[in-house]
């Protein structure tokens, strides 16, 4: 019987070593592993940036050059309709999807709403300036970017925000002076 219980005290200590040595390794490469997962998380955030910046200066400038097409055969009215829809299925062909006729004329509303190509903010995704191209107010469109950049709305926030007259409401909260500075936000 004493034999049987000096074991048992033995190997519970050899286990509560070795669980007191695990749970310090444990926090050890737990350490590395949180310091690896952050360097990861950053990167892939920096990659998602960046990808997205190069798609919005793309998708401009595929807006211009369509612009800059339709205006130098501005003699015939149906060559813009005509050039889209033939760009459209040419680029489908070659790329994929995501040059749909819709998409086409999005990225020429997207180049005529921002014609100067630094008013873009690198700050919003594609999804950002598709719902604010939805906004045909210049004024109201311009405020809500701003807030989107500077709130850091989501997409899914920014749709709320104008479902709910965000623009209107402040506009009318407190009169002209209130006017002025809405239209004013940086």
């Amino acid at each position: 019987m004493i034999g049987y219980i000096g074991i048992s005290l033995i190997k519970d200590e050899k286990e509560s070593i070795n669980s007191c040595s695990i749970d310090i390794n444990h926090s050890i490469h737990k350490d590395v592993y949180s310091s690896i997962k952050e360097l990861m998380d950053n990167a892939r955030n920096s990659v998602a940036r960046e990808v997205n910046n190069i798609l919005i200066q793309t998708y401009w400038e595929i807006g211009r050059i369509i612009v800059e097409d339709e205006r130098g055969h501005s003699d015939r009215a149906e060559y813009g309709k005509q050039l889209v829809t033939d760009l459209s299925k040419r680029l489908t062909k070659e790329y994929g999807e995501g040059f749909s006729k819709s998409n086409l004329f999005n990225m020429r509303n997207f180049y005529l709403s921002f014609p100067i190509s630094q008013t873009v903010s690198g700050k919003l995704s594609c999804s950002h300036y598709c719902e604010l191209l939805s906004i045909s107010d210049e004024k109201k469109r311009s405020f809500y970017e701003k807030e989107t950049v500077s709130a850091n709305w989501s997409v899914r926030e920014l749709k709320k925000q104008v479902k709910t007259s965000l623009f209107e409401r402040l506009l009318l909260s407190s009169g002209d002076e209130n006017k002025e500075k809405v239209l004013e936000l940086p």
